[in-house]
């Protein structure tokens, strides 16, 4: 699955000493992704991008993401957590094709960040969300369970936002066996039957970056992504192990709040 939300949202850059409540904005973003995570092929992406921006004492969206705040403290914050994951064609993929699409999903759940680390424009934070996925073609229904524990540093210089997150991925079998498994009728030459497993499934790593100019804003990532000793690696929808995905993002910010957000 593609993180889309994820994806979009910028270096997270340490707050700047007073910002509005709210913002509001739009503009475009260009990504370059493969259809999932051990495909072969990949698309690119030309999509408006709509911008808001949310800092309210509970609920959030911002450049950590959708999220509502539930317990904070110096070094310990617990949130519940939101993203999104974008559908892919199957018809558009060699690998998967003539097999069901894989549909767009959100994910939600708690993540708890454990502050490691700060100094007077950076910060380094132990990451551990574990989110649901639902999938939202026709009805919503819970596709599984995902974790992806993550090590990441943030900060900003000379102007520039930046941000670097790594760390292990697992799912649950019935996550792996939605996109990795291969039914009996879907077996083809070269595609044969096969049923995934629970447990590890690879790696991320992304290196983002951000600059916010008066009423602009620049957002980029680069993301690298193994699926290299992953319980599903040996699924025939598996075609290479490690890919990297790009994109960049400008938005231009029409409106904002008088209010100014309370301070964290």
């Amino acid at each position: 699955m593609k993180r889309l939300a994820a994806l979009l949202v910028a270096a997270a850059a340490v707050p700047a000493a007073a910002e509005p409540l709210w913002e509001l904005g739009a503009g475009a973003t260009v990504l370059r992704l493969p259809h999932y995570r051990g495909a072969a092929d990949s698309s690119t992406w030309v999509l408006p991008l709509p911008w808001f921006v949310y800092r309210g004492e509970v609920l959030r969206a911002d450049r950590d993401g959708a999220r509502a705040r539930l317990f904070e403290s110096e070094r310990v914050d617990l949130d519940l957590g939101f993203a999104a994951g974008t559908p892919t064609r199957s018809d558009d993929d060699e690998a998967r094709r003539g097999m069901d699409d894989l549909e767009t999903t959100v994910e939600v759940g708690p993540r708890l960040r454990i502050a490691l680390a700060r100094g007077a424009s950076w910060k380094t934070e132990l990451r551990l969300p574990l989110r649901a996925v639902i999938g939202l073609d026709g009805s919503p229904s819970l596709l599984g369970w995902t974790a992806a524990p993550a090590l990441a540093v943030d900060g900003e210089h000379a102007g520039f936002g930046w941000g670097l997150q790594a760390g292990p991925m697992w799912g649950d079998r019935r996550l792996h066996r939605h996109d990795y498994e291969v039914k009996a009728d879907e077996a083809a030459p070269g595609r044969p039957a096969y049923a995934a497993s629970g447990g590890y499934a690879g790696w991320q790593a992304t290196a983002a970056l951000s600059r916010r100019a008066g009423p602009w804003w620049f957002g980029a990532f680069v993301r690298a992504d193994s699926v290299g000793g992953a319980v599903f690696a040996d699924s025939p929808l598996v075609r290479r192990d490690t890919h990297v995905g790009a994109g960049i993002a400008l938005v231009r910010v029409f409106a904002r709040s008088e209010r100014e957000a309370a301070g964290d």
